[in-house]
């Protein structure tokens, strides 16, 4: 792997860093309990959207900060963003802590990097929270988003802030850099919540603080994701968390992936999109912790 040997600190409170291969691999440890890697989603999103004090009382949560986004270092080649390279991080991370199994929390894209950690890995794996994410992508995957997309200003009538949203996302592809892409996001992070503009001001901080790397966010991967056909070979407890109201990975992903698993829990969050473990905190907690006693 080339990461470096185990540390006894490695689960210490705060901030980490190691190298991979030569690249700065950045976590943070937070809480007691049974240690559970959480693995952000975009990609590209700073890895603090997904911080989540309520696990923290449950779990030693272990925060990655994936390759290419924040205070991690960046690839020399874009083009080498791709999943297998996320999971290889991901492995020299679980490697580096030195625990023989961990719970794993992905979430959106970092459910995919889950999936395929979990197939990849399946001795390393205690238990799974899906969260938010899909068993495949494609053409049909997308088209349903931008349907989800374009549906969004008839969902808030009463909002003229609304009909805005679905151009504020079609800049996220436009934009190059750091700074314009995390504009770009931030302007459409309404669309990802199921009332947004009803807890406006509840979450208008977390709307300020998302950041997003352009290098991996605009990334294309080569190979198509498509686990569906494996996901029985995933043993383990999981947990499939999906916000009724997520229109990028919404219930009929969650369902697929549910359907595909051996033994897994489906938790609808009915008051949610794609960031339940802010819209419906202690579901979503609830919903996790539940893992341990399976």
């Amino acid at each position: 792997m080339g990461s470096t040997s185990h540390d006894v600190s490695a689960l210490a409170p705060g901030a980490h860093s190691f190298t991979v291969d030569g690249v700065r691999q950045v976590y943070h440890v937070a809480g007691t309990g049974p240690v559970c890697v959480a693995h952000s989603g975009g990609p590209g999103i700073d890895w603090a959207y997904l911080r989540t004090p309520s696990l923290e009382e449950h779990f030693t949560m272990v925060y990655v900060e994936p390759v290419g986004t924040g205070a991690s270092g960046r690839l020399d080649d874009a083009a080498d963003y791709r999943l297998d390279t996320y999971v290889r991080f991901l492995d020299a991370v679980v490697e580096h802590l030195g625990v023989p199994r961990v719970y794993l929390l992905g979430h959106s894209h970092g459910g995919f990097v889950a999936q395929r950690y979990a197939l990849d890995h399946p001795d390393r794996i205690a238990g799974l929270a899906l969260y938010d994410t899909s068993p495949v992508t494609g053409a049909e995957f997308w088209a349903e988003a931008m349907a989800g997309l374009a549906a969004y200003p008839q969902r808030h009538p009463d909002r003229p802030e609304a009909a805005a949203v679905p151009a504020a996302f079609a800049q996220i592809g436009s934009a190059t850099d750091d700074e314009s892409l995390s504009a770009a996001l931030r302007a459409a992070v309404p669309v990802y919540f199921a009332d947004f503009w009803g807890r406006q001001d509840e979450f208008a901080p977390f709307q300020a603080a998302v950041r997003i790397s352009a290098a991996p966010a605009g990334a294309q991967d080569p190979t198509p994701f498509d686990v569906r056909d494996d996901l029985g070979e995933i043993t383990v407890p999981v947990v499939v968390i999906v916000g009724e109201y997520d229109f990028i990975c919404g219930p009929r992903w969650a369902e697929q992936l549910h359907a595909g698993l051996k033994d897994s829990r489906l938790v609808l969050l009915e008051r949610s999109g794609h960031f339940a473990h802010i819209e419906q905190p202690t579901e979503f907690t609830e919903a996790v912790v539940g893992l341990l006693s399976r």
